[in-house]
């Protein structure tokens, strides 16, 4: 980089870490926080969904109630459908109008939609699952806006040496969300069991479903709203990353905004989005970006959203005529809560506090390796597992979790906020974000219709699918570069480094031209 480098770079990439830096990630952590409790919440009180609206007292099976496969797909899968829309609208005008601005919009959409998620019209099946899925599309599509806000948000105010760590801890805010998806339903539907006990489904069909489970989902739902409420004064007050008056603020310095450097600089790398320019420089890495995070929500969200299904097989919980309903909440947002503290939630961390000492490519590499070998390993000896060995069983099931987090899961969202250049940033998070989303709805309304009946064929199959997906995931790693150590500048070319000029174009233009900058305009 030329000494000539705008001086608000040279102050981010060496700027000691500051009280802000560590405000940001609760601020941005907090989005993530409520996005995961939004999205995996659904799965602790679907089969009591099952059980208030879909009892049939006619079925010769005398089986309780359960959601119809197409209908439990969507009221799963909904909410992924609309975070998909919203991380390419969003992560669009971002670019455009400011992370600022389209931050506060996000929150304020997934606030008034939490609630309304557990509000219904009418008391009929069709009209409460209806509401339902309308208002948890439009809290997806609020949730979608803050995957490229916050990642840009950190890479843009980080310093190079803690960055990926920094974005990790943002992300890792996510699992925290998964813990109190199932922490919150566990001690509600404890509570509510305790208020209003009932006999296992097989001892008594009718009375045990009990009515108050109504107000119980209903309740777990509406929570997701409080902890965006609270910090959306917080998130209104963070600074734009776009000016360079801005981050001398931030940083706590004095900074001229160097307009002939700033002009030039805009000037070099003014190509847009869908130009033979981009393609050139960033296809390949937008390829991988897309295609590793698309892979990988296909197991991540199979696991997430099967786990009720699955927990059944691997004897965490009851079978379902041998509880009651609030009883079967209980068991199931307990067994959720385990198996994220004890498996997802670490995996989070490890990536925090090691990304930048192993660096992405490596942690990417070894994640995916892993969640397909222990996925191979469940899915060739699923039957004994299930029936001699449920503890090994638990703990495969459980480092599968361990490995999406401590690889890539945490990478997918790290990467794409790192190799593109600032003023297409986010909407390249959001065309990689929004790729993920497809896996995941591959995982809601395909892979999940394997395991709602419990079936261990079927379950295996789903399982060996998923572990093949893990290592096409693997070999598409290698389309994206590593990124640890370097400023966003040098990634993602526009310092004008070796690799994206050719030196005799390098050398005919401007040393100033060969400048980049956070602060692109946005």
């Amino acid at each position: 980089m030329s000494n000539n480098k705008l001086a608000v770079l040279n102050a981010l990439d060496t700027a000691r870490t500051q009280w802000y830096h560590v405000t940001a990630i609760v601020i941005a952590g907090m989005g993530f926080f409520t996005d995961a409790y939004d999205l995996f919440c659904i799965s602790t009180v679907s089969k009591l969904l099952g059980r208030l609206y879909y009892y049939d007292p006619a079925n010769p099976k005398h089986n309780p109630g359960k959601l119809p496969t197409p209908i439990n797909n969507f009221v799963i899968g909904v909410a992924l459908v609309g975070t998909l829309t919203g991380q390419l609208f969003f992560g669009w005008l971002g670019d455009k109008l400011g992370r600022k601005k389209v931050y506060g919009i996000t929150l304020i959409l997934m606030v008034i939609c939490a609630i309304c998620s557990g509000l219904s019209f009418g008391s009929s099946a069709r009209s409460v699952i209806g509401t339902l899925c309308f208002f948890r599309f439009w809290l997806g599509f609020g949730i979608g806006g803050d995957y490229p806000l916050s990642a840009t948000i950190m890479s843009e105010y980080a310093n190079k040496k803690t960055r990926g760590a920094f974005i990790a801890a943002v992300f890792a805010m996510q699992g925290v969300g998964i813990i109190f998806a199932g922490l919150v339903s566990m001690i509600l539907s404890k509570i509510f069991l305790q208020l209003f006990p009932a006999p296992a489904f097989e001892d008594d069909e009718i009375f045990s479903t009990q009515p108050e489970g109504d107000y119980l989902w209903r309740i777990v739902l509406m929570l997701g709203a409080l902890p965006a409420l609270t910090t959306y004064y917080w998130r209104m007050k963070m600074p734009e990353t776009g000016p360079a008056s801005d981050m001398g603020r931030v940083l706590d310095i004095e900074i001229d905004e160097e307009h002939d450097k700033l002009s030039q600089f805009k000037e070099v790398n003014k190509y847009p989005l869908l130009s033979r320019e981009f393609f050139q420089r960033h296809g390949l890495h937008l390829i991988g970006t897309m295609s590793t995070w698309f892979l990988l929500d296909i197991a991540f969200y199979s696991q997430n959203l099967t786990q009720k299904d699955i927990f059944p097989a691997m004897g965490l919980v009851h079978k379902a005529p041998q509880v009651n309903a609030l009883r079967e909440v209980f068991e199931t947002s307990r067994a959720m809560f385990v198996v994220a503290l004890l498996g997802t939630f670490p995996g989070y961390w490890f990536t925090v506090f090691l990304i930048e000492k192993i660096g992405r490519f490596i942690i990417q590499l070894v994640g995916f390796f892993m969640m397909s070998l222990f996925m191979l390993i469940i899915g060739i000896k699923y039957d004994y597992l299930k029936n001699d060995n449920k503890w090994l069983f638990a703990t495969l099931y459980g480092l599968t979790f361990f490995f999406a987090n401590f690889g890539p899961n945490s990478t997918t969202f790290v990467l794409p906020a790192e190799l593109f250049p600032t003023r297409v940033r986010s909407t390249c998070h959001a065309l990689s974000a929004a790729a993920g989303k497809a896996g995941a709805m591959i995982g809601a309304f395909v892979v999940q219709s394997y395991t709602l009946d419990e079936d261990s064929k079927k379950i295996q199959h789903a399982v060996l699918v998923l572990a093949f997906t893990n290592m096409l995931g693997f070999c598409c790693t290698f389309l994206v570069t590593e990124t640890k150590g370097r400023s966003l500048e040098e990634i993602s070319g526009e310092d004008g480094g070796v690799g994206y000029y050719h030196d005799t174009e390098m050398s005919s233009r401007p040393t100033g031209a060969r400048q980049s900058g956070r602060m692109e305009a946005i």
